[in-house]
């Protein structure tokens, strides 16, 4: 098993021990740690653990009834008891309200990324200004709609391969 895997196996027993759920990568930490699922130091191991199952829980997709491949586990900003927090969900039972504030942050991230890439290449264009200066294109919207189609090409062709697969006999050499 993966250490992905295993830390996907931890909060997945934090769910199957009846704990509040949606919940915190902090909180499911607390737990894995007071129950002996995960061992180092208290708090640098919380938020150790923390830090991994929120990691793990981002890598966990499944295959929708169409064939599309779909992020389970989202985190959102919420308020508990006067503190921010961010609590996981899964998409196939959250509120709408849930992943939409979480599709917001996703967002948001991309966006301070493009912000980061544009200063990026203005500082390299201002330093190299002998050089033809580099364009980034930060619209989206035919790459996705590549992408997009790439995929329903490559389902289309592994289904038209695997429909043609023929079995093939060698000749017997006497």
């Amino acid at each position: 098993m993966t250490k992905t895997q295993q830390l996907q196996k931890i909060f997945k027993g934090y769910r199957d021990d009846g704990q509040e759920w949606p919940a915190s990568s902090d909180d499911i930490a607390n737990w894995a740690v007071t129950t002996g699922q995960y061992d180092l130091t208290r708090p640098t191991m919380i938020r150790h653990c923390a830090r991994e199952l929120a990691q793990a829980m981002r890598e966990e997709y499944f295959t929708d009834s169409v064939g599309r491949r779909v992020r389970a586990k989202h985190p959102a900003k919420a308020r508990k008891n006067g503190q921010q927090l961010t609590l996981w969900d899964d998409i196939r039972t959250a509120p709408r309200s849930h992943m939409q504030m979480a599709f917001q942050l996703r967002r948001n991230r991309i966006a301070s990324e493009c912000k980061q890439v544009n200063t990026d290449v203005d500082f390299y264009n201002d330093t190299h200004p002998e050089e033809l200066p580099i364009q980034m294109m930060l619209d989206f919207t035919r790459d996705v709609e590549e992408l997009e189609l790439s995929e329903e090409y490559s389902s289309i062709f592994e289904n038209s391969r695997k429909s043609k697969r023929v079995r093939t006999e060698i000749p017997k050499v006497a």
